[in-house]
């Protein structure tokens, strides 16, 4: 067993873990071992408290509360008696025009799922645990190529009429529906979206949800036998912690006050022009806005710009980050100053072929080194020659990138 593999199962055995020796452990990264990262993850996002003496009644108690929410909050507006209650019924309580609005939210969420992580086809298989304990399925409503969201109208004449709005998606979006009994893990994110949707009628579901919601639940499913039993309700639970602390960033009213996403890059702009005001200067010049890129690298915690587990190993560092996800802003800066030499030389367009699509071949240990490095304000940078071969006063805090990258790699 390796020394890490082994700090991590003493720290997890103990009765009552260490927080700030866990998070500091968490941070330089979880090790690839059966078990061991879903439960971390739990104990990040504050799913399970420090006791493991309260785990299993606490675990036993969620799980059963999600169950619930399920089979309440899924209404099938069929079952019942009420002969008053009717798809016209235009009342603001009639269960029917509840259902007609939840399917507004549900179009958009069944939109998302469907192309969660295309290059990976977990998502398209099916669960070993699908849910058999309610009695009305998404599925039901919503169909593989067509979403029938029936929604209520006022007519010309005053009264109440019903329409079909009909949403045809393309062939790349339509997964492949299983038979019945069966249900893919997208149908699945699906359900947790819905349910979050419902219990969170403030916020309900802005679309990029489904990219935060993936990498967890991915997590827990592939993790273990045992997380993966559990993993839709977990998920849920430690999806809806997460969002409670980045939420801001999904609230348009907040983009521009001081805790919304507009603050967020411009705090990231600033950082790069302490650290490197030749990168600064280059990327302002050419009028490249940080909403250009770093809108959507900073509200889904980069998870369309890197692989799956490569997520996996960023979201150790970000969720036990002891500054709550201030960590995300010193990685999205290290990956600028990384494309650095690129950016400077480039032009309008290669500068945002680089940050619309940042290179994969990119080593993320190195990021997370450099991202220390700019954090602990230690960054060494050499100016760029420019396009003369003149090389300019030097920026940022003198020094060479390449020099780090090999003191980096000789260091692991």
């Amino acid at each position: 067993m390796s020394v890490k593999k082994a700090q991590f199962h003493q720290l997890l055995s103990q009765e009552t873990i260490d927080r700030v020796e866990f998070d500091q452990a968490c941070f330089q990264g979880i090790p690839d071992e059966v078990g061991i990262r879903s439960t971390c993850w739990k104990i990040l996002l504050n799913y399970l408290p420090p006791s493991r003496l309260d785990w299993d009644e606490i675990l036993k108690k969620q799980r059963n509360a999600y169950n619930q929410f399920i089979c309440t909050m899924i209404i099938d507006p069929n079952e019942g008696h009420d002969t008053s209650d009717h798809p016209l019924n235009s009342s603001p309580t009639s269960t029917w025009s509840e259902f007609f609005k939840d399917n507004e939210v549900l179009s958009q969420i069944d939109k998302d799922v469907r192309r969660l992580c295309p290059d990976l086809s977990f998502f398209q298989q099916p669960t070993k645990y699908p849910a058999a304990f309610c009695s009305q399925s998404l599925r039901t409503r919503v169909e593989q190529a067509n979403l029938q969201a029936m929604q209520m109208t006022k007519s010309k004449s005053g009264g109440s009429q019903l329409t079909l709005a009909r949403k045809k998606y393309n062939d790349d979006d339509a997964y492949q529906i299983l038979p019945q009994g069966q249900e893919a893990h997208w149908e699945v994110c699906e359900r947790i979206l819905f349910i979050f949707a419902l219990l969170n009628p403030g916020i309900s579901y802005v679309q990029g949800m489904n990219e935060i919601l993936g990498p967890i639940y991915y997590t827990f499913v592939t993790d273990s036998k045992e997380s993966e039993e559990f993993a839709e309700p977990d998920a849920f639970f430690c999806f809806t912690g997460l969002m409670s602390e980045i939420k801001d960033n999904f609230i348009k009213m907040l983009d521009n006050s001081q805790c919304g996403i507009s603050h967020s890059m411009d705090q990231l702009m600033e950082m790069l022009r302490v650290h490197d005001s030749q990168l600064h200067s280059a990327l302002t010049g050419r009028n490249i806005k940080p909403q250009f890129f770093s809108f959507r690298w900073i509200t889904l915690l980069l998870s369309q710009d890197f692989l799956y587990p490569e997520i996996q190993r960023l979201w150790d560092s970000f969720f036990a980050d002891p500054n709550r996800y201030e960590f995300v802003l010193y990685f999205c800066c290290a990956m600028l100053v990384a494309q650095r030499t690129r950016l400077i030389n480039g032009d309008f367009i290669d500068n945002m072929k680089v940050l619309q699509r940042y290179p994969m071949e990119t080593d993320i240990y190195q990021l997370l080194q450099l991202a220390c490095q700019i954090r602990d304000g230690n960054l060494i940078l050499q100016p760029v020659p420019n396009s003369a071969g003149e090389a300019p006063a030097p920026s940022g805090r003198g020094g060479l990138l390449g020099g780090l990258f090999s003191r980096v790699k000789n260091s692991r």
